[in-house]
């Protein structure tokens, strides 16, 4: 897909989620379903299922590195896989400690969906299975330079696609399976 297409593509949606409301935005998010939840999601559920006190205190008060949030999520963290105990941990080491009281700030599903998307189809981030200093090369190359990130979110999003992309493209939604960069 080209990149007027692309845009095309784009507005048109944009038309029909201005004109249809949230059922087509809901219809949207079933569409991206596939991607694995981010940090921002993932802490959103804990919380919902009832965050231990500590844990809590310890996301607005403390800072870590990824390897020492695991340690505190594995111990007070039931019913979540190791990809996404590694997401959260990765997500708490470049944001916490949390304002209390404030918005949880984006994480690295939220910006591959609103960055890399910005440019071409999502496809071509999510299904690539590279490591951590190719991801950071990607985000200081002259193509991708001028996309507004803080250091530490580019930091937070390379380490969302080691830890979640390399998705197999059978596991991708037919619609976003053709295309690619537009750039």
């Amino acid at each position: 897909m080209n990149r007027i297409a692309y845009g095309l593509t784009l507005l048109a949606a944009g038309l029909v989620v201005a004109t249809t409301g949230c059922a087509i935005a809901q219809e949207e998010d079933d569409i991206f379903a596939f991607i694995p939840q981010g940090g921002r999601s993932l802490l959103e559920q804990v919380r919902a299922a009832g965050m231990p006190g500590e844990l809590e205190n310890s996301i607005f008060e403390e800072s870590g590195s990824a390897t020492e949030w695991k340690q505190k999520l594995d111990a007070a963290v039931t019913g979540m896989d190791s990809w996404q105990l590694d997401t959260l941990a990765h997500f708490l080491a470049v944001r916490a400690p949390l304002e209390r009281g404030a918005e949880v700030p984006r994480d690295g599903r939220d910006m591959a969906l609103s960055l890399c998307q910005f440019c071409h189809i999502i496809t071509v981030v999510i299904t690539q299975d590279r490591p951590r200093q190719a991801w950071l090369g990607t985000k200081i190359s002259p193509s991708h330079i001028e996309i507004e990130m803080t250091e530490a979110e580019r930091i937070l999003l390379a380490d969302y696609l080691v830890i979640n992309a390399g998705i197999p493209i059978d596991q991708i939604p037919q619609v976003l399976r053709a295309g690619g960069a537009s750039y």
